[in-house]
């Protein structure tokens, strides 16, 4: 058996978590937590943890050279590196709208990247 200490991310309190886990770790409890996101949190951290990943992308005749960029939703976290390969090498042209797809299915995560922020065109 292991005990993992966490500090929770799903609420502003930041709870303390110990997570303790089996040898092929499955959790058996979650400690710390003072409501079930806490816990859920816990449970996926140590299970599967995953990430929200942002970064800026280049833009082709835009009024900025870059835009920011994030996965729709969280992706794996064994993934970050290959996500950010793919963005390293990416390039848009302007125009580009806030929720426009940047990159489909980023790394092979089914995540796709989207645009947050509006680049128009350069004049």
């Amino acid at each position: 058996m292991e005990t993992r200490e966490l500090i929770c991310i799903g609420c502003p309190l930041g709870c303390p978590l110990r997570v303790e886990v089996n040898d092929a770790l499955e959790v058996l409890s979650v400690s710390g937590n003072t409501c079930k996101r806490g816990e859920e949190y816990g449970k996926r951290e140590v299970t599967a943890p995953t990430r929200t990943v942002t970064s800026t992308v280049r833009v082709l005749g835009g009024k900025a050279p870059v835009i920011p960029v994030r996965t729709a939703t969280d992706i794996p976290k064994e993934k970050i590196f290959d996500c950010m390969e793919e963005i390293r090498k990416a390039a848009i042209a302007a125009p580009v709208k806030i929720g426009d797809i940047v990159i489909e299915n980023v790394a092979g995560t089914g995540v796709n990247l989207i645009a947050s922020k509006a680049v128009g065109r350069e004049e």
